[in-house]
C-alpha cells in the first residue's frame, strides 16, 4: 500500500526503521495491539514453520516462537533484524525485501506481515511474494493501513504550507483488488490515538520509525515555527490532539 504514486525509496525506509530500532517498543502500543488480533486469526494453525515478514525488533517472532512455531525473522532494515538477532527473537534471520523474498518457493506454513505491507511499492507483489514461499494449506496474515490513516496530521500540514506530509495509503477497494485473485477474508476498523500536544504525537511518530516520505522529506519541517504553526493549525478535542488509522486485516488461505 505504499505512495498511490510511485516507486518506494527502499534504502530511505530501512534507514528510518534502523534508526528507531531501540525506541520501537516503547512508541508501538497500537502495533502490538494490532499484532495481537492479526495473530489471533491464525494462531491456532498448524504448521511449524512460520515467516514473520517485517519482523522489527522480533516482538511478534517472540510471540510466535511462544506458541511453538519455528520462526524466521525477515526485515529490509539492518538496524531492526540486528536489534531482533540481539533479542534471540527468531530460530533464523534475513536481510530482505518483501516484495522478493530470499526464501524458495512452499518454504512456509504461515506468513505473518503485521503492519507492513504499506511501505511496499506493490501490494499485489507483496502478496504474490508472500503466496509464493507458504506451502499449500498454509495460510498468509497481514495487517495494513488504508486511505485515511493519519488523516488529521495530512489536513493540519496542508493548512501550514498546501502540502500534507503524510504518506498516501491504499483505499479499501484497492486492498480487496489486491486479494481478489485468493480464497481470503479482510476486516477492517478505524482507531484513534489522542496526545497531548503535537510535539507528543510527532515523537510517537519518530519513535515507530514511520518519519519516511515517500514523495521526499522537506527541510526544516520540523523547526520551532513550524511545529507551533502545525500545532495551531492541528484540530483539538477536550485538550486532546487525534490521530486516526484505518487499519485492515487480511487472512489469506494457501490452496
Amino acid at each position: 500500500m505504499t505512495s498511490a504514486f510511485e516507486s518506494v525509496n527502499k534504502q530511505a525506509v530501512a534507514s528510518a526503521f534502523s534508526r528507531a530500532a531501540n525506541s520501537y517498543d516503547a512508541a508501538a502500543a497500537l502495533q502490538r495491539d494490532v499484532g495481537e488480533r492479526l495473530l489471533g486469526m491464525g494462531g491456532d494453525r498448524p504448521g511449524e514453520q512460520l515467516l514473520d515478514a517485517g519482523c522489527g525488533t522480533g516482538y511478534f517472532s517472540r510471540r510466535w516462537r511462544e506458541l511453538g512455531k519455528q520462526v524466521t525473522a525477515l526485515d529490509l532494515a539492518p538496524g531492526m533484524l540486528a536489534f531482533a538477532r540481539r533479542q534471540q527473537a527468531a530460530d533464523h534471520y534475513l536481510l530482505g525485501d518483501i516484495e522478493n523474498v530470499p526464501l524458495p518457493s512452499a518454504a512456509m506454513d504461515i506468513c505473518f506481515s503485521s503492519l507492513v505491507v504499506q511501505w511496499c511499492s506493490s501490494l499485489p507483489a507483496a502478496l504474490a511474494e508472500l503466496y509464493r514461499v507458504t506451502r499449500p494449506g498454509g495460510v498468509i496474515l497481514f495487517s495494513t493501513l488504508a486511505q485515511g490513516s493519519l488523516r488529521e496530521l495530512g489536513d493540519a500540514w496542508q493548512q501550514v504550507d498546501g502540502e500534507r506530509h503524510v504518506n498516501a495509503f491504499l483505499p479499501l477497494a484497492d486492498i480487496r483488488a489486491a486479494c481478489a485473485g485468493y480464497r481470503h477474508r479482510l476486516e477492517s476498523e478505524w482507531r484513534t490515538l489522542d496526545y497531548p500536544d503535537v510535539m507528543a504525537l510527532m515523537r510517537s511518530l519518530k519513535g515507530i520509525g514511520a518519519t519516511h516520505l515517500h514523495r521526499g522529506r522537506e527541510g526544516g519541517l520540523m523547526s520551532r515555527r513550524r511545529l507551533a504553526a502545525l500545532q495551531a493549525a492541528y484540530p483539538c478535542r477536550q485538550g486532546q490532539f487525534p490521530l486516526s488509522y484505518h487499519l485492515v486485516y487480511g487472512v489469506i488461505y494457501r490452496d
